[in-house]
């Protein structure tokens, strides 16, 4: 593809784009020529006079346009405020701007006359106002010719501003079926497409970030519309390269529709760098790479295309585990591949891992029907059977716990609400245990309650089990196992209501994707708790404090996610800097050291009925500042080697427990009522001691 910066090098430092104040301030009578402005002609009443002056005003811009663009600017601020109205287009403005972008291409001396600089820009970016919404203005744009001077723009004859707005309108254009072969016609737009994808971000780190004191007026005007400052250059530079990328992913993505053009796009080279194309959080409206996997997914080669990709298919698990507004398109993805009897093989023991945690209840969440278009796709006969001997144990038992999880949900439809009330009551017994141990430094036994307690706790009782999966899921990051973390804080969520809405989940998860080196996922994560925060500040006028940690954590990933991060290394711009959070600081979560645990009130554990909104309880049980502590105990490092030798599978949940019997038919028998009070007042007693003793041991340490 050339490069754009070679042909600037000539190109003015110009003065100011004509201001939208000047626009709004516009007075007919102080005009110079009232008879070529556009403003002065709109606001004429008559509309037979206007639309003569109007094409008058274009055939004038066509001949010669000296200092005419303020009036392309006016067309440009009246086609982005009106982008479906047919007065302009029906006079010929799409041969006007074609006209002008080819004037911009082939005279050098008129494009740099005056503020002609800005004209062509500003003619593609009519263009593609225009044929956003309609196919009849898109029609119509291709019989006026504009195609052929936008893929000029598009190999960069000019520079990457106009490529920015010349690969939109191509995009906007070749997503209208009748549109489309005239684009496709040039062989090379798909080519110059996926390689301005690939280089857009090196593209404009290149030619305006790195090089500040260099930096071409016009462009500087362009990017922050008279509001000076490198913060703003830089942050409008983001921003375009954004959707510079993203346009050219969208332009991709009408090719990426018809199966003759899948060979090119199914490259490895280019579907590799495709999750990494996610837009950053200057273009968040865009699905970017996601999308786009999901169009080649709904073909056959394109699936088998994905399937060989491990890196893809991995990148797409995280994606649907995480707080990404596409989530949902990940899932769509592995749904589709497992649904293929030729790729079904290859992804199936990942993409099972992070769906079962999505399927955790069915009707949960605003996609009240994504969790059974989970279960159908994964218990369907087709795909069982085969697949059932070439798993790994893994996912066996993932498998064979989801659907344990389904003959509850039968069970417990048709037990009486008064034993599923005990079931509950017992199951917080358990999790009082569980908090217990965590508080003493056994987190290993505090993860075996927390298990005990969700086989215990009803389905219904959803408020309960988002509380025990993220307890649990704090238990699993202190034990160094991020991936068991990520699958108990998912199903936390999955059940939450909101959905994805439960804060220390998201806060955790957060902590666990850092763990793993993944960024983005961490980045979002820890984006969403702090605005859950924020909304359980109060009204309008509270002001929301953002934790130390969690800004910490933010401006953290910020830096490993930025833009033009890779951009910046390849040029040598940056070295790579050491972790800024040591294993030991990793989990300083909530400074208040005298937190204690919460505790259900009896109005707290009871259960919802079918139709109404289920987990009603008021408060988040159990879970409170005090969990979210790093443990400064010397038994932990006894607990992590013995987690070396724990296997949560083998052991049942119910194994010991004295709160509940099973008869062999997966039934529960009656409660021993004066057992179970007599656990509660043990309990009690314990915590007592264990804070008697946490309060001698501050004492102590204080006199030291």
């Amino acid at each position: 593809m050339p490069a754009p910066g070679n042909r600037v090098s000539q190109l003015p430092l110009g003065k100011s784009h004509p201001s939208h104040q000047q626009m709004r301030n516009h007075n007919p009578s102080c005009c110079s020529s009232p008879d070529s402005c556009f403003l002065c002609i709109m606001m004429e009443q008559h509309i037979g006079k206007r639309s003569l002056a109007l094409s008058r005003l274009f055939k004038l811009l066509q001949s010669d346009a000296r200092g005419q663009a303020f009036s392309v600017s006016a067309i440009w601020s009246s086609a982005m405020a009106r982008p479906n109205d047919a007065e302009l287009v029906e006079l010929g403005v799409f041969e006007c701007m074609a006209s002008l972008i080819w004037k911009g291409i082939r005279d050098r001396r008129w494009l740099l006359r005056d503020q002609n600089v800005f004209i062509p820009y500003y003619a593609a970016h009519i263009i593609g106002s225009y044929t956003m919404n309609r196919g009849d203005f898109a029609e119509k744009a291709v019989a006026e010719g504009v195609i052929p001077p936008l893929i000029e723009l598009l190999r960069g004859r000019l520079t990457w501003v106009e490529q920015r707005v010349a690969v939109r309108a191509l995009g906007h254009i070749a997503a209208f079926e009748s549109c489309f072969p005239h684009v496709a016609v040039n062989s090379e737009v798909l080519e110059v497409a996926m390689e301005l994808a690939v280089s857009s971000l090196e593209i404009v780190y290149t030619q305006f970030i790195q090089t500040e004191e260099k930096r071409l007026k016009y462009h500087r005007d362009l990017l922050t519309r008279g509001m000076r400052g490198p913060q703003v250059e830089l942050h409008k530079g983001e921003e375009w390269a954004s959707q510079l990328q993203c346009w050219s992913l969208q332009l991709i993505n009408c090719f990426a529709m018809k199966d003759n053009y899948l060979p090119p796009i199914c490259r490895s080279g280019f579907l590799t760098k495709l999750p990494g194309m996610w837009g950053g959080l200057m273009n968040e409206n865009s699905p970017a790479g996601v999308g786009l996997i999901l169009t080649i997914c709904r073909h056959k080669i394109g699936r088998s295309s994905v399937a060989a990709c491990p890196r893809i298919v991995h990148a797409l698990c995280n994606t649907a585990r995480s707080s990404d507004d596409w989530q949902y398109m990940a899932v769509d993805c592995l749904l589709l591949m497992l649904q293929d009897p030729q790729t079904r093989k290859r992804v199936f023991d990942e993409a099972v891992v992070a769906l079962v945690d999505l399927a955790v209840q069915p009707c949960q969440g605003d996609r009240k029907k994504l969790g059974a278009v989970i279960l159908e796709v994964l218990f369907h006969q087709e795909i069982q059977s085969p697949m059932r001997s070439r798993t790994s144990s893994h996912t066996r038992y993932l498998l064979d716990e989801l659907a344990g999880q389904c003959q509850r949900w039968r069970w417990e439809r048709s037990m009486p609400k008064d034993d599923l009330r005990v079931k509950q009551q017992a199951a917080h017994v358990v999790k009082l245990e569980g908090n217990a141990k965590f508080s003493a430094g056994d987190v290993v036994g505090a993860v075996y309650k927390y298990s005990e307690a969700l086989q215990l706790c009803p389905l219904r009782a959803t408020r309960e089990r988002v509380v025990l999966y993220s307890n649990r899921a704090q238990c699993h990051l202190l034990l160094q196992d991020p991936e068991a973390a990520i699958s108990d804080t998912t199903r936390a969520l999955s059940l939450h209501k909101p959905l994805n809405g439960h804060a220390r989940s998201l806060w955790r998860r957060s902590q666990a994707y850092e763990m793993l080196g993944l960024p983005k996922e961490s980045l979002l994560d820890a984006i969403m708790f702090i605005n859950e925060c924020s909304n359980a500040a109060g009204g309008e006028g509270v002001v929301c404090t953002v934790p130390d940690y969690a800004e910490r954590l933010v401006k953290k990933q910020m830096r490993a996610t930025w833009l033009f991060l890779d951009a910046a290394r390849k040029h040598g711009d940056i070295e790579e800097s050491p972790a800024e959070y040591s294993e030991t600081t990793k989990f300083e979560y909530e400074e208040d050291e005298d937190s204690e645990w919460e505790t259900a009130s009896e109005s707290d554990m009871t259960l919802a009925d079918d139709g109404a909104d289920q987990g009603s309880c008021s408060r988040d049980e159990g879970d409170n500042g005090h969990f979210d502590k790093e443990l400064d105990n010397p038994q932990l490092a006894s607990v992590l080697s013995a987690l070396k030798d724990m296997d949560l599978k083998r052991k049942h949940a119910n194994e010991g427990n004295p709160l509940i019997e099973l008869n062999g038919k997966g039934e529960h028998r009656a409660l021993d009522k004066e057992l179970l009070k007599k656990r509660i007042y043990n309990l009690i007693e314990e915590r007592r001691l264990l804070n008697l003793q946490n309060s001698d041991q501050r004492s102590a340490n204080k006199d030291l």
